[in-house]
């Protein structure tokens, strides 16, 4: 059975495109749209080069969950990733796709989550908090900022050198191996 994807974002896209090769020759499963909600966004340069789906929303229709709705069954899409995508789900869109709406968050929750606390932000925190450890989060998207159910945590060492950027850097590695791993087993299990 076909399972398709939408992948919702908002900028440099390098984690939605890594989802999108990770996918590209598995019969199963299809990146099916790339929807964003930012025109300048170097993702939709990424996903122009494969001839994918591209949808481009004004944010003033962002939080329009009938107007998603309608964009995402117009593609037949299955299930959403939302792979740096700074906009509020809808609560409309997520009791359409219950279960169905993953995150990637660049911390491990439930530490440095919630609203304002993306990218950069996150790792300047985690740095100025002396924190042990940080890592990233898999979860399904409820009607709270990176407040639903983890299905995946992953831990680093934050080491004495680490600066915000340098964190960023093995966060984002993280991001590369795990996320359309976390999806593709997700997947497998949602077919149970």
């Amino acid at each position: 059975m076909l399972t398709n994807l939408a992948i919702f974002a908002s900028g440099n896209g390098s984690n939605a495109e890594n989802i999108y090769h990770y996918f590209s020759a598995n019969p199963s499963i299809k990146i099916n749209l790339l929807l964003t909600n930012n025109k300048n966004a170097k993702v939709i340069d990424r996903f122009r080069q494969y001839n994918a789906p591209i949808v481009i929303i004004d944010n003033s229709l962002a939080n329009n969950g009938t107007f998603l709705i309608n964009i995402c069954n117009a593609f037949c899409i299955d299930m959403i990733i939302l792979s740096g995508y700074l906009r509020t789900v809808p609560e409309s869109l997520i009791e359409k796709y219950p279960n169905k709406i993953l995150n990637i968050h660049p911390a491990l929750l439930p530490k440095y989550g919630g609203k304002g606390m993306y990218g950069a932000k996150v790792h300047e925190a985690v740095i100025a908090n002396n924190e042990k450890y940080s890592g990233i989060t898999i979860h399904i998207v409820n009607q709270n900022y990176d407040d639903g159910e983890i299905i995946f945590q992953h831990k680093i060492i934050v080491e004495n050198t680490d600066t915000p950027d340098s964190l960023a850097e093995k966060i984002h590695q993280l991001e590369y191996e795990f996320y359309p791993k976390i999806i593709e087993e997700y997947i497998k299990t949602l077919a149970k």
